[in-house]
């Protein structure tokens, strides 16, 4: 085709703009010769947890090992029961069954693609410890009631917080509001590095300390090991890359809404399209831009976009709990299962071009609804 692909995302043009400083960070490093852990990840440890705004930042290896350290560290473990969304990435669930919990879905409101909060209730039994909310494509859940149930039944709350860094429930942060909060720095994230890292923020000690435990194979001092562990230290390169993009994080956030923006002028008026619901309280930060299209229509017009050089990618497919791995937990989530079955990301990032891509896309999306 002669017109140019438009990617689902393309980190390059972010990499390209901080390329100067990104470089003199990865010399830093090189010259420094640490490589896990040392000055740099406590030096990120220290601007992450002052932007977001709480006492402690762990570094970790991944996202997955933010959830799995972080439901750890607040004493979650076998025959526990912890309340999540069906409508999230795998990794959600898995990290409550990997550490010998078991996941119980929860149905989402189809306006936020998130956790119920109303449906939260009528799931908590005398085994619930805690709930992990997902802040879905960069869309805050409905935190407040959540936190007041929290209290109410003396649950712990995880947020996961894996596509929304920089997002905000009524001027907080995401990930500050409940005990603690999981971070993913997937390269495609919001604040993404240059391969796998994640992070747990929390505002507690006795929290923060488990964690560093934890992603050093449970120990506070070399050869003195307390704890079953993990192999999970965030990497000096990464973390130097992250120091970079982290000063340009709100820039690259408010890019991303004007983004959004372009889309909502130009998608507004098309029928049988539902646009992401922005609440006001809720500083959206569009790691993703899903659309809902007619269930029968999507195969078609994912395949009409593709062909006219448009990516797009259904995140998900299928709802957690009707993955194979849960199929002795199924139950009947039928908001989870109705918005699997529509959902449609469109292209997006901070530096997609306003004036030519997003036309193009809306463009061809009018053609095939």
């Amino acid at each position: 085709m002669s017109e140019i692909k438009i990617p689902i995302y393309d980190p390059r043009p972010e990499i390209a703009a901080l390329r100067g400083e990104i470089d003199a960070a990865i010399k830093r490093v090189i010259d420094s010769g640490r490589f896990i852990l040392g000055p740099e990840v406590e030096a990120f440890e220290r601007e992450a947890a002052a932007y977001l705004g709480v006492k402690h930042a762990v570094g970790l290896n991944s996202g997955t090992d933010a959830l799995v350290i972080g439901l750890r560290a607040l004493g979650i473990g076998p025959g526990d029961e912890v309340i999540t969304t069906p409508f999230t990435f795998f990794a959600t669930a898995e990290a409550i069954s990997l550490v010998g919990a078991t996941p119980v879905f929860v149905d989402i409101d189809p306006r936020t693609f998130n956790i119920d909060p109303a449906l939260i209730p009528a799931a908590i039994s005398d085994r619930t410890r805690a709930i992990v909310p997902v802040h879905l494509y960069g869309q805050a859940a409905e935190m407040d009631p959540i936190l007041k149930i929290a209290r109410e039944h003396g649950l712990k709350v995880l947020e996961d917080t894996a596509q929304a860094f920089g997002g905000e429930y009524k001027g907080r942060k995401l990930g500050t509001l409940g005990d603690a909060g999981a971070f993913s720095f997937f390269p495609t994230k919001n604040l993404g590095g240059f391969g796998d890292g994640g992070l747990l923020a929390t505002n507690s000690d006795e929290v923060a300390e488990k964690a560093r435990m934890l992603r050093a194979h449970g120990a506070r001092r070399k050869y003195e090991n307390e704890l079953l562990g993990y192999n999970s230290r965030l990497d000096a390169l990464q973390a130097a890359v992250l120091r970079v993009k982290l000063r340009h994080l709100d820039e690259f956030n408010q890019s991303r809404r004007r983004v959004a923006r372009a889309y909502g002028e130009r998608l507004g008026t098309l029928p049988n399209l539902v646009l992401p619901y922005e609440a006001p309280h809720v500083g959206h930060v569009f790691h993703q831009y899903t659309v809902r299209v007619p269930a029968d229509r999507r195969n078609a017009i994912t395949a009409g976009l593709a062909d006219r050089g448009i990516s797009t990618i259904v995140y998900y497919p299928v709802p957690v709990h009707r993955l194979p791995v849960y199929a002795h937990a199924q139950s009947d989530l039928p908001a989870a299962e109705e918005v699997a079955k529509q959902v449609l990301s469109l292209p997006m990032g901070p530096l997609l071009d306003v004036r030519h891509a997003v036309p193009r896309v809306a463009s061809a999306l009018q053609s095939l609804l």
